[in-house]
């Protein structure tokens, strides 16, 4: 039989030019949506007052843009703190169930990780001399077993704190976009309709560095998407100020 094992040195990895985008999004998929979510929010909200006020008033319109900003800010910080937080919490009960199980029943918990192992491609020997390795420390195998059975490493834990800083931000970034023309004294809804509509192109078009779509698909998709939203909200504003009148 001819040994097809390769004696040859593994190459550098430095050396290897093969590189994968972050395919779970990093901060840009949390900070792109936070704005687009602020932005679409309060773009729809001012449209839906300037359907419901006079033309010639624009403080109602400013108004609810400010409150828009700042409740939906808010909220989201508070929404985002709360999930993060509470999924942290529970990825580090499960951690400490996993450590409980290897400080008590170390046999069991090394024979569960070597049969992991295996299940990956890796014969019988290997598997059981790389989990006896891995048990020699027991806060490392509490960490390998964290990532093999549920997907969790326990040194790369979200932060609440600064989900929450990040979403409120984000939310506030995009829910001003709307409100910069007002802000300066301009009183036609077009100058802010034109900023609204530019912010959500560029937001969508930014969301494709981690997907497969082309830049003007999907930022074409996002301005009439939200374009429609905010049209739509416009038309529920006139309906209820033309009611109320």
């Amino acid at each position: 039989m001819v040994d097809t094992v390769s004696n040859e040195p593994l190459p550098d990895p430095a050396k290897i030019e093969h590189e994968h985008p972050d395919v779970t999004g990093g901060w840009l998929r949390p900070a792109v949506f936070g704005a687009m979510d602020g932005l679409v929010s309060n773009f729809a909200l001012m449209m839906g007052v300037v359907g419901g006020s006079s033309a010639s008033d624009t403080k109602p319109v400013v108004l609810a843009g400010l409150a828009g900003l700042a409740a939906g800010a808010f909220s989201m910080a508070a929404g985002e703190y709360t999930s993060v937080a509470s999924q942290r919490e529970f990825a580090l009960a499960q951690v400490d169930i996993e450590r409980y199980e290897i400080l008590h029943n170390e046999a069991a918990e090394e024979a569960e990780l070597a049969m992991m192992f295996m299940e990956k491609g890796v014969d019988e020997s290997t598997a059981r001399e790389m989990a006896r390795e891995v048990h020699e420390d027991p806060e490392n195998a509490v960490k390998v077993h964290a990532r093999e059975e549920f997907g969790v490493d326990t040194d790369d834990l979200a932060s609440p704190s600064l989900a929450a800083l990040s979403s409120f931000f984000a939310f506030a970034l995009g829910a001003v976009i709307p409100l910069l023309s007002y802000l300066v004294g301009i009183e036609s809804a077009w100058p802010a309709i034109v900023l609204s509509l530019v912010g959500l192109f560029a937001c969508g078009a930014v969301v494709t560095r981690i997907t497969a779509r082309s830049w003007w698909f999907g930022g074409t998709r996002q301005l009439l998407l939200g374009g429609a939203a905010a049209g739509l909200t416009y038309l529920v504003g006139d309906l209820v100020g033309a009611s109320l009148g």
